[in-house]
């Protein structure tokens, strides 16, 4: 655990951030509103444009456990109206990595890896029901810098939301699947599913407290990857941007052989944006 150290300070200076006395220092707007904004953002496909950047740390990785991983996720959302009925969510998820002995002798890599792009069309209007769904594909394209930060691989699949949101809870799950079609034939091929359910309760403080598994199946090897995390996030104000700042830890409940394991440790700063399409 000697490298976890730097993040496990960082990622306590950040909780106390989030107390009272670290927001006093931010400019606020009322509760009301952002207790909405702050219930608004847990929802993947509400039709605000967001900038996420998310830092997670695991470590224990490799045939000998001495591997680690820190991974920061720039995951712009941007939504656009494509008429009174219908809107399109993009959300893109690009990595850069940071990491250490994840395989014998194979060193440390820095770098970006496989980008993502996921296309949710969603009805405007929330159904009767109180259902919120968006369905579409998801796009991965081997834009990795080094052979060990991505797959060497093009795929795509379908992807989907669906959740609820009851009075300051949010329930829901999203879901992709990829397959490789084109790419480095001497690398596996990708045929991956992921799950991921989540709920989440806001306060009337613009507090949010939310629980998420991320689960990962890969059919060619025939195995699970599930971290799951519980998170805090806290809406405050830089000037009149409004930022959702967050801090999580997980553990693996399950994992490959080789894969992380034990605790990890997740940052993230999601900055709103106004609205241009």
């Amino acid at each position: 655990m000697k490298h976890s150290k730097p993040i496990f300070a960082l990622f306590l200076a950040f909780v106390v951030a989030c107390t009272p006395a670290g927001l006093a220092l931010a400019e606020n707007a009322s509760r009301g509103d952002d207790a909405e904004l702050a219930q608004e953002l847990t929802n993947p496909v509400a039709e605000l444009m967001t900038i996420p950047i998310q830092m997670t740390y695991d470590n224990n990785i490799g045939v000998h456990d001495d591997g680690w991983r820190l991974q920061t996720n720039l995951q712009p959302v941007i939504p656009f109206n494509l008429n009174d009925d219908w809107n399109l969510i993009t959300r893109t998820i690009l990595p850069i990595t940071y990491q250490d002995e994840i395989a014998p002798g194979a060193g440390s890599q820095f770098g970006l890896g496989d980008f993502s792009l996921s296309l949710f069309f969603s009805p405007d209007e929330t159904a009767s029901s109180g259902l919120i769904w968006g369905v579409g594909p998801i796009l991965m394209l081997p834009t990795a810098t080094d052979d060990l930060l991505g797959t060497e691989k093009w795929s795509a699949g379908p992807a989907m939301i669906a959740l609820t949101m009851r009075g300051p809870w949010t329930i829901g799950m999203l879901a992709n699947h990829n397959w490789s079609y084109a790419g480095n034939s001497d690398r596996r091929d990708v045929n991956v599913s992921f799950l991921q359910p989540f709920v989440a309760f806001t306060t009337p403080d613009a507090y949010t407290i939310a629980v998420q598994a991320e689960s990962t199946y890969d059919w060619e090897a025939e195995q699970w990857s599930v971290p799951i995390t519980a998170s805090l996030a806290k809406i405050v104000r830089l000037g009149k941007l409004p930022v959702s700042l967050q801090a999580g830890v997980g553990y693996w409940a399950d994992s490959p052989d080789t894969g992380p394991e034990g605790f990890r440790f997740r940052l993230q700063a999601n900055f709103v944006l106004p609205k241009f399409f």
